[in-house]
């Protein structure tokens, strides 16, 4: 009943906020699409479709959106163009950026795997959605943003930089550091604060800083805003 109304390849706009899941079956929350923006469908629901697979234009991210959900879009009226920023303009919103984490982190909230619109996120999602706050686009995952950043050195710190942590090939937790050895970060329960906190790569004698001090892997400084490919990228 939804085919004549949606063409494949086409751009949306989301009229609320949805939720994108990891399946066809809508299990698992992958990523949220706030109010405004752009995605892409990539097939077309049937009648016995659960869900459709999508692609979010900002940042090429792949995700099944519900059947259930296809009232909240609206046809793009233009496609969505990508910002260009240079580090100097960014530079000039990282205390806006800083500010929005910690005015979120103010909100009563807890950690959200697959959160980005808040006042529930992980810790991707609050360092995108930080960032996007302010015009810029970043990549949706932690090891995404990694690869996307300039990296430097721990003694090159400055706040508006991003910090990264895990113990495997890639990092599976990132924060936005704040200066003077703090970062703040959206953790979970099994070794966080189940929610947005802060913490210290310095002083370790907070339990949480000392554990994810021990993961620290390296840290990046964001240089440029995110230009779309136009294809799903690799997800989690």
């Amino acid at each position: 009943m939804h085919s004549a109304k949606f063409q494949v390849g086409q751009e949306y706009r989301c009229s609320t906020d949805l939720n994108l899941f990891k399946s066809a079956h809508c299990e698992g929350l992958v990523t949220q699409a706030g109010v405004g923006r752009h995605l892409r469908l990539e097939t077309l629901p049937s009648t016995t479709a659960v869900a459709i697979s999508v692609c979010l234009c900002e940042d090429d991210y792949p995700g099944w959106l519900p059947v259930s959900a296809l009232a909240a879009l609206q046809p793009a009226v233009q496609p969505y163009q990508a910002p260009t920023w240079t580090r100097a303009a960014i530079a000039a919103q990282l205390p806006s950026i800083i500010q929005f984490a910690q005015q979120a982190m103010d909100q009563v909230n807890t950690y959200l795997w697959g959160g980005t619109v808040g006042p529930n996120f992980d810790c991707s999602g609050l360092v995108q959605t930080a960032f996007a706050a302010s015009g810029i686009c970043l990549p949706r995952d932690s090891y995404q943003q990694e690869d996307f950043v300039d990296a430097i050195d721990l003694s090159e710190l400055q706040p508006g930089d991003l910090l990264f942590f895990g113990q495997g090939d890639r990092p599976n937790h990132v924060a936005l550091y704040l200066g003077a050895g703090h970062y703040i970060h959206s953790s979970g329960r099994d070794q966080g604060r189940n929610g947005i906190g802060i913490d210290s790569i310095t002083d370790l004698a907070d339990p949480i800083s000392d554990i994810y001090c021990q993961q620290l892997r390296g840290a990046g400084r964001v240089s440029r805003s995110y230009q779309p490919q136009g294809k799903p990228i690799a997800c989690r």
